[in-house]
């Protein structure tokens, strides 16, 4: 089986092509912190929109990974809602003559 190696940049999302790439993962990140936050506190998806003041019809979207309409601010008040805190911590970029990227890690 001949197969081409191809080289990843490590983000899917600018794999496949999605615009503003770094913000679609910042994202699904956030997204995916909010499902096993709601998740770990062994809410059902009313009583987590109940929580966060939304319909569970986009507590369902948001766990699938469904985040049209969803803003980075959003998940941010979604996450400290929960009970989370968020630190941003903006730092000089190591990539000369590049854009500086985001990236969401997990303590």
């Amino acid at each position: 089986m001949n197969e081409a190696l191809v080289q990843r940049s490590g983000n899917v999302f600018a794999d496949i092509g999605v615009r503003n790439p770094d913000e679609a993962l910042v994202k699904a990140r956030l997204a995916h912190v909010v499902a096993r936050t709601i998740e770990a506190k062994h809410m059902t998806q009313s009583e987590a929109a109940d929580l966060l003041g939304i319909d569970q019809p986009k507590v369902s979207n948001l766990v699938r990974g469904k985040l049209a309409g969803f803003s980075i601010d959003r998940l941010f008040r979604f996450l400290t809602v929960l009970g989370s805190d968020i630190e941003i911590v903006v730092t000089g970029s190591a990539r000369r003559n590049k854009p500086g990227h985001m990236k969401v890690v997990v303590a």
